[in-house]
């Protein structure tokens, strides 16, 4: 057995079912040992794209998900999958290629230090040097991407290194699942105190929330202690936005009904937040609120973001020990009220015929053809704020957005790993026709591995999130505008199935046919962003 068959034997030992990527001269060895492998390997039309279906694998799962490179560019065309993960809590591991040891002390073709490349946006690299190790690299890098706050990690595997045999002796590392840890009893009961103690406390929860299986323990202390919850974008759905002390969503550029309570409240009881998701400043710019963090690891430094107390371990178990410690019995009427206020304008924003379509107005269609359970891929862009402020959710994981790193891109890769691993459920990829563009090759991929979910483009033919911005700060745009091709012809040329909007009546009735196909489904449909400055102008207002 050589070092890339040991390898592959790791990964099954891992749990490792789907490995995303692309085979290159420097990655065969392991290529044809995945050839007798339970692994499913797909192939991709990029790295990139690779590395975002492993990323979104991961984020559903809670397992590392596995993208394969060769050297060079192919190792550097996963860079931005694999920061993403990092960056936005989800495990991942990336395997890549390299040249011949005895090649790498001087300058040859397409070598690069992998290693220190993919340091700074990894929790862990490590490259196999003998074939001995290779077993407890594998267990290094699966146990670094699953544990504390959850990231990508990178191996680096030499040519000649994965054809040498390896020792009969050596067999895969088994792993255990490590103990739960629980917070401990001192800092429960003074954030109990604290919360007891409090004129208006607000609960912000975050990724690790939705990750972490604390949905119903956050809602059932919404209610006991009369909590109103606010989200991040990445926690949509922790507690469903039907819950009458569901706040909704904080995280688009501008000042929202969620800012206004923020600034009210006294206290913040922040569950599974972590400050790569909302900058601390927008929670406490004046640094005068008690702040208690709730998560399974410590907070980070931030002089906006300095709790009193840090309550750390399992999120469901110490939400259950504080409730019976903290009583309160008044109503946040504050709150309330200003959630009234809140759904009365998200009801009476959608309702427009207008051609082309306001965004408020595809969002609502969205959200009806879709179930409480499927899942809603947002790519980067002027869409994803309005996805942010009135797609709301009732189950978490049930809305994925890239907010940590924010890249482009992610949502055409990312639907087809969401597809894969969620078969029974409608996926639909939300995207901008700028993040289209960037990684739509994967259509292909999705129709050769007989995964169909719908893309839906917001096109207005430019960069429309930063001509927002533009507008905003100068009061026109600049090189943003580009041109499309005609994407429902673009995506029949793939063998998928392709449409075009030409009316806001039309979008309900294309969904539903989009959804279904047995292939997947693109649909063109033109926005009305000039709402976006109506919006700025709407909130400038909002008191």
């Amino acid at each position: 057995m050589n070092t890339a068959e040991m390898l592959v034997k790791c990964l099954e030992q891992e749990g490792v079912d789907t490995i995303f990527g692309i085979p290159g001269e420097e990655n065969l060895e392991v290529i044809e040992a995945l050839e007798e492998s339970s692994i499913r390997f797909i192939t991709t039309r990029h790295e990139q794209g690779a590395a975002f279906m492993a990323d979104v694998y991961g984020r559903l799962t809670g397992r590392a998900g596995v993208c394969l490179a060769t050297l060079g560019p192919g190792a550097t065309n996963l860079i931005t999958g694999v920061a993403d993960a990092t960056s936005d809590g989800a495990p991942l591991v990336a395997i890549t290629g390299q040249v011949s040891t005895e090649r790498m002390h001087i300058t040859g073709h397409q070598y690069l230090d992998l290693a220190k490349i993919f340091e700074p946006v990894t929790k862990r690299t490590k490259m196999i040097v003998q074939p001995d190790t290779v077993s407890e690299v594998v267990r290094l890098a699966f146990k670094y991407a699953q544990s504390g706050k959850k990231g990508a990690t990178h191996i680096d595997l030499p040519v000649d290194v994965a054809r040498m045999p390896v020792p009969q002796v050596e067999q895969p590392l088994h792993h255990r699942e490590p103990p739960v840890e629980y917070a401990d009893v001192e800092s429960v009961a003074k954030a109990a105190k604290l919360l007891a103690q409090a004129r208006l406390p607000v609960m912000l929860v975050g990724a690790d929330a939705a990750r972490s299986g604390a949905a119903q323990a956050i809602t059932e202390a919404a209610h006991a202690l009369r909590l109103p919850v606010v989200n991040t974008m990445m926690a949509k759905g922790v507690i469903p936005c039907d819950d009458p002390y569901a706040m909704w969503t904080i995280g688009i550029p501008q000042k929202d009904y969620q800012d206004l309570l923020l600034r009210r409240a006294d206290l913040l009881l922040c569950a599974g937040y972590d400050l790569v998701e909302l900058a601390p400043s927008r929670l406490n710019p004046n640094r005068d609120k008690h702040i208690i963090h709730l998560n399974t690891v410590a907070s980070h430094v931030n002089r906006f973001y300095q709790p009193e107390v840090e309550v750390v371990g399992d999120i469901c178990d110490a939400l259950q020990r504080l409730i019976p410690l903290c009583r309160r019995e008044a109503e946040p009427t504050e709150a309330l009220a200003l959630r009234g206020q809140m759904v009365q304008e998200h009801e009476a924003s959608g309702a427009s015929e207008a051609f082309p379509l306001k965004p408020q107005r595809i969002i609502t269609d969205v959200r009806r053809a879709l179930k409480a359970g499927d899942v809603l891929l947002s790519d980067v862009g002027a869409h994803k704020m309005w996805i942010a402020r009135h797609y709301n959710c009732y189950e978490p994981n049930s809305c994925v957005v890239s907010n940590g790193f924010a890249t482009m891109g992610i949502a055409v890769p990312g639907a087809l790993a969401a597809r894969l691993v969620r078969p029974d459920k409608r996926v639909l990829a939300v995207t901008g026709d700028g993040g289209f563009m960037m990684n739509m090759q994967e259509l292909e991929t999705a129709r050769r591995e007989h995964l169909p979910f719908v893309t839906l483009i917001f096109n207005d033919s430019a960069y429309g999130l930063i001509s927002w911005k533009q507008q905003d700060r100068y009061g026109h745009t600049n090189a943003t505008s580009f041109t499309n091709p005609d994407f429902a012809m673009l995506a029949e040329s793939m063998g998928c199935k392709g449409y075009r909007v030409t009316s806001a009546a039309e979008l309900p009735r294309i969904l539903e046919e989009a959804f279904a196909q047995d292939v997947p489904a693109v649909i063109g449909c033109p926005v009305d962003y000039s709402e976006n400055q109506r919006l700025t102008k709407r909130l400038a207002q909002l008191k």
